[in-house]
């Protein structure tokens, strides 16, 4: 008797796994991508895509409860925030300039 390991050969390459395993890449992509990005905006942006990305990873998992939250309060609720301060900094840099 030889035991086998449970998953070893026989993972199911379906439309849904395929998906996750899609998002999941783009998701780890977009994180560094974040780190390596030099202008600020488009670093909010990625990170609000990738907050997008995973909320819907969620609910493919069967999380809706935690998808819907990290799409309200993670992808838009901190966006919104980290840009109104961007441009809350962008206003005092240029009035202390002039």
């Amino acid at each position: 008797m030889s035991a086998e390991l449970p998953l070893i050969g026989k993972i199911i390459f379906d439309f849904p796994t395929v998906f996750i395993l899609i998002l999941s890449l783009l998701a780890l992509v977009g994180g560094i991508a974040v780190i390596f990005v030099r202008d600020i905006l488009t670093a909010v942006i990625i990170s609000g895509i990738v907050s997008l990305i995973a909320s819907i990873l969620f609910l493919m998992l069967g999380a809706p409860d935690v998808a819907m939250t990290e799409a309200t309060i993670g992808s838009a609720l901190t966006t919104i925030v980290f840009l109104y301060a961007l441009k809350r900094v962008k206003n005092k840099k240029e009035l202390n300039d002039d």
